[in-house]
């Protein structure tokens, strides 16, 4: 994974960096030095191309820059209509899309990212009539009422691939999706008409993987309150279940939020 450029960066990378953003129309000096002045520069393209504006250059905002598509990637207007959606500071929904989603909705190939969960389709192939004990005996890897299995990356949609022979629907509804990893068996409590049109959605881009995601919140009353009152604790605990602390989710979150509260002031100002 490319490196993450920020405020305080050095180095060569940053030089190439600000040489690029000169060739893009941005006048800075080459200072190898990631300044306030680099890091306005990264603001205003992030800005024109639509991306999220946060002065970081990560694996977006160099495809940006490099002048690739972007027309997938989670836009800023994706964020503002999500936090007007649920009623909470832009500030709060750029938290947790920086905290809580994988970084990227897509694999480097296009395809959508995923996550193939052998043990959920242990279950949801049992929920479809069909029973599993056969298939675990044959297919461990795939059909398993134990965690595991990771292939990662590319490689999970060759385990979907495997697992939609036996079942379709239960191997859709046992991946999660997407830069926020909503597991499929969700699509009905989500609003969505099947299992295959959620899949669809998620495909689109990263701003139908966050309109999944609002989707999800509101079908949580206690979810949305805790993210209305900025309890990230509770949101934490909510979102990635009992072993959130483990991971600090709560403490990253409310960092996150304050970090973006206090660039949204300065932009005020």
């Amino acid at each position: 994974m490319s490196e993450i450029l920020k405020s305080g960066a050095l180095g060569l990378t940053v030089s190439a960096l600000q040489t690029q953003l000169n060739n893009a129309g941005y006048r800075l000096e080459v200072t190898a030095e990631f300044d306030d002045a680099t890091e306005g520069a990264v603001r205003a393209l992030q800005a024109a191309r639509g991306l999220i504006v946060d002065g970081k250059v990560g694996v977006k905002t160099r495809a940006a820059l490099w002048g690739q598509d972007t027309s997938k990637l989670m836009r800023e207007s994706d964020l503002v209509a999500a936090a007007k959606q649920l009623g909470v500071p832009l500030a709060s929904i750029k938290a947790v899309n920086a905290v809580e989603s994988n970084g990227s909705g897509f694999l480097p190939d296009g395809r959508v990212s995923i996550l193939f969960e052998r043990h959920v389709f242990y279950t949801r192939l049992q929920t479809h009539g069909v029973d599993p004990a056969p298939h675990a005996l044959r297919f461990p890897g795939i059909v398993n009422p134990k965690r595991g299995g990771y292939a990662g990356g590319a490689a999970e949609h060759a385990r979907l691939a495997s697992a939609a022979q036996v079942c379709r629907a239960a191997a859709l509804e046992a991946t999660s999706w997407g830069a926020f990893q909503i597991m499929g068996y969700h699509w009905q409590a989500l609003g969505y008409e099947s299992v295959e049109a959620f899949v669809a959605s998620q495909q689109e881009s990263e701003g139908a993987q966050l309109t999944a995601f609002v989707k999800f919140i509101e079908a949580d009353p206690a979810l949305h309150k805790a993210l209305i009152g900025r309890k990230w604790a509770a949101f934490a605990r909510g979102y990635n279940g009992p072993a959130y602390a483990e991971n600090l989710y709560d403490v990253k979150l409310a960092r996150a939020y304050e970090r973006f509260a206090a660039q949204a002031e300065q932009v005020a100002a």
